[in-house]
């Protein structure tokens, strides 16, 4: 038996269904429910009305009062937004990123979590995107890529380098796909940032040796050779945290 309702949603043209409508078997009706919502709520456009009180509890198959606490969870998680009065209803809706990566971030604050470990989870994350990206074959985004390789000349601030890393981050996230590694590099990069750490490629000596590093490393991913990404990638890692290493003990 498919979900109850999906009939009329799909007439609506609002979302399409897929999901079967199985039996809460032993999880709790609450949690159940919740669960078969999210799915409905996943399978349509953010913003688009789900349905009132009643149309969802029909189409879920129970009661009100179970349709709200269901409803309460993905409130929550921010997948649902509730709306009262004239037009209202159940409508989707997806979290916040910004707002979960600064949660996250506080999160981190509040257990005592440095920018040293921050940086080295950074610089792990970092490897793993630069790897996938070699196996990018989108056109114009590799075209980016070249052209933000022909910026690594030009940076010859600290703040300079700062831009073309933040530059290259939301390129390397765009070129993978990879949501779960984009989540928590934003939150480590977010955390680093607000600490107070030294510059580990200071003076002219140090921003060559970043220009060399980023050189290497964004060549390896337009020649599409994914062990070379990674084992540049890998070397820049271990050169910044050989640096923060030194920093730490000239500190």
């Amino acid at each position: 038996m498919v979900w109850r309702g999906a009939r009329l949603a799909q007439r609506r043209g609002e979302c399409k269904l897929t999901e079967h409508d199985g039996k809460l078997e032993r999880q709790p009706l609450v949690q159940a429910s919740a669960e078969r919502l999210r799915k409905l709520v996943l399978a349509c456009d953010p913003g688009v009305l789900i349905g009132s009180l009643a149309e969802v509890a029909a189409l879920l198959g129970v009661g009100i009062v179970t349709v709200q606490q269901a409803a309460r969870v993905l409130e929550h998680q921010g997948l649902l937004v509730v709306r009262r009065g004239p037009g209202g209803g159940y409508y989707g809706a997806r979290p916040d990123d910004a707002a979960l990566e600064r949660s996250m971030a506080a999160w981190l604050h509040a257990h005592g979590a440095d920018g040293h470990e921050a940086l080295e989870m950074v610089t792990l994350l970092e490897g793993e995107l630069i790897a996938a990206a070699a196996g990018c074959a989108d056109a114009a985004l590799r075209a980016e890529l070249q052209l933000l390789s022909s910026r690594i000349e030009r940076c010859d601030t600290a703040e300079d380098r700062v831009a073309f890393e933040e530059d290259l981050h939301d390129l390397l996230f765009r070129m993978t796909a990879r949501p779960l590694v984009e989540l928590l590099s934003r939150v480590t990069l977010r955390h680093y940032s607000s600490q107070p750490l030294p510059a580990l490629f200071a003076g002219a000596d140090g921003m060559q040796a970043w220009k060399a590093g980023r050189r290497r490393t964004l060549a390896a991913i337009l020649e599409r050779d994914e062990p070379l990404a990674r084992f540049e990638a890998d070397r820049h890692r271990a050169e910044t945290l050989r640096r923060l290493r030194a920093a730490v003990v000239t500190d």
